[in-house]
C-alpha cells in the first residue's frame, strides 16, 4: 500500500511541474515580445525606401534599420544620413544632412559649399565624375533660390539633400528641417538580404 501511495504522489506531482514549465514558457515568450516592442516603438524603427532620391546609395524597396534615440543624445552631424517627417506632404523623407545651425549654405551647380568651403561627397563622387565626363552636370537646381532665399540655416533645424541631386525634393524646395521633425539616423540596411550592410556616415 505504502508503495502505491507513492507512485500516485509522483504521478500527481508530473503534471503540475509541466504547468509549470508551461508557464514559465509563456512569461519568456511575453516579457520577449514586449522586449521587441520597446526596442522597436522606442529605440529603432523600419523604413521602406520610396523613390529615386537617394540614388545611388539607396534604391526603392530597400529597408532600412533608423536609430531614434541617437539624436536624443547629441545633434545630427553633416553626412549623416537621416528619416524625417515633412507634415506638409504626411510622409516622411530620407535624405543627407549637409549644414546645421549656424552654417552659410550655397549651391551652385555641382559643388556644394558650406561657409564658404567646397564640401568632400565621397558618396556621390563616381556618380558625378560620370556625369562630368558627359560633359553634363548631376546637379540641376542651385540654392538660395525662389524657393529658399535665405542660405543661412537657422537655429534648431537642418540643411539637407538628397545623394540624387536632379531628382530630390529636399531642402531646396521644403526649407530647412526642424530638429522636432528628425525620426532618427539611417544606421542599416536588412532588406534585400544581398544588400544587407552598414550605412556609412
Amino acid at each position: 500500500m505504502e508503495q502505491l501511495y507513492q507512485e500516485s504522489q509522483q504521478s500527481d506531482q508530473a503534471p503540475d511541474k509541466k504547468n509549470n514549465e508551461t508557464m514559465e514558457w509563456v512569461k519568456a515568450i511575453v516579457i520577449a515580445v514586449g522586449l521587441v516592442l520597446v526596442i522597436r516603438w522606442l529605440l529603432f524603427a523600419p523604413f521602406i525606401v520610396d523613390g529615386p532620391s537617394m540614388h545611388p546609395n539607396f534604391s526603392t524597396g530597400e529597408r532600412i534599420i533608423v536609430n531614434k534615440v541617437i539624436y536624443d543624445i547629441r545633434k545630427p552631424k553633416p553626412g549623416e544620413v537621416i528619416v524625417f517627417h515633412v507634415p506638409s506632404e504626411g510622409r516622411d523623407f530620407i535624405k543627407r544632412v549637409i549644414a546645421v545651425p549656424g552654417d552659410t549654405v550655397k549651391v551652385q551647380g555641382d559643388t556644394v559649399t558650406v561657409n564658404g568651403k567646397p564640401i568632400d561627397e565621397p558618396y556621390i563622387k563616381e556618380a558625378v565624375e560620370a556625369k562630368h565626363k558627359n560633359n553634363e552636370l548631376y546637379n540641376d537646381k542651385d540654392f538660395p533660390n525662389e524657393d529658399v532665399q535665405d542660405g543661412t540655416v537657422p537655429e534648431g533645424h537642418l540643411f539637407v539633400m538628397g545623394d540624387n541631386r536632379s531628382d530630390s525634393r529636399d531642402s531646396r524646395m521644403i526649407g530647412y528641417i526642424p530638429y522636432k521633425d528628425v525620426v532618427g539616423r539611417a544606421d542599416l540596411v536588412f532588406w534585400p538580404f544581398n544588400k544587407v550592410h552598414f550605412i556609412k556616415h
